[in-house]
C-alpha cells in the first residue's frame, strides 16, 4: 500500500542565503587584503623614480617669466606696477603684452574697499585681451 503524501518537490537551493554568504566572504577577503603589509613594515610596491644627479641652474631664458601687477586703489585709481596709468593706456600695455606672451601671468592687487565692479572690469579687460593666467591679491589700503 502506498501513501501519497503530495507531489514529489525538486529539492530547492536558497539563493537569498548562498547570495548572502558569498557577498560576506567577498567583503572579507576585501578588507583582509587590504591591510596586509610586508614583514619589515613597508609597504609591498614602490614607484620607480629617477632622481637628478645634480642641480642645474636656471639661466634667465629658462626662469619663469615675470608677473605682470596690475594695481586698483579705493578712489578707482589703476596702477601698471608702480605708475599710475588711464583705461586705454592698460588696455595698450595689456595688449602689448598679450602679443609678446599669451600666457603671460597677471595679478590684480586690490584695496580691500575697492568696488567689486572695478575687480570684474580689470578681469573682462585682461580676458578680452586673451590673458587668462589671472590671480588676486588684496592688500589693507590703511
Amino acid at each position: 500500500m502506498r501513501i501519497s503524501i503530495g507531489e514529489d518537490e525538486a529539492p530547492e537551493i536558497g539563493l537569498i542565503a548562498l547570495i548572502d554568504c558569498i557577498f560576506f566572504l567577498l567583503m572579507f577577503f576585501m578588507v583582509a587584503t587590504s591591510f596586509k603589509q610586508e614583514a619589515d613594515g613597508k609597504p609591498g610596491k614602490d614607484l620607480p623614480i629617477t632622481l637628478p644627479l645634480s642641480a642645474v641652474s636656471l639661466d634667465a631664458a629658462t626662469a619663469a617669466p615675470e608677473i605682470l601687477a596690475i594695481g586698483v586703489d579705493v578712489k578707482g585709481g589703476v596702477y601698471w606696477g608702480r605708475e599710475p596709468v588711464s583705461s586705454v593706456v592698460l588696455r595698450e600695455r595689456l595688449h602689448a603684452a598679450a602679443l609678446r606672451n599669451p600666457g603671460q601671468a597677471v595679478r590684480i592687487d586690490g584695496d580691500t574697499r575697492v568696488a567689486y565692479q572695478q575687480i570684474v572690469h580689470l578681469l573682462d579687460l585682461c580676458q578680452f585681451e586673451g590673458l587668462t593666467r589671472i590671480s588676486l591679491r588684496t592688500r589693507d589700503g590703511h
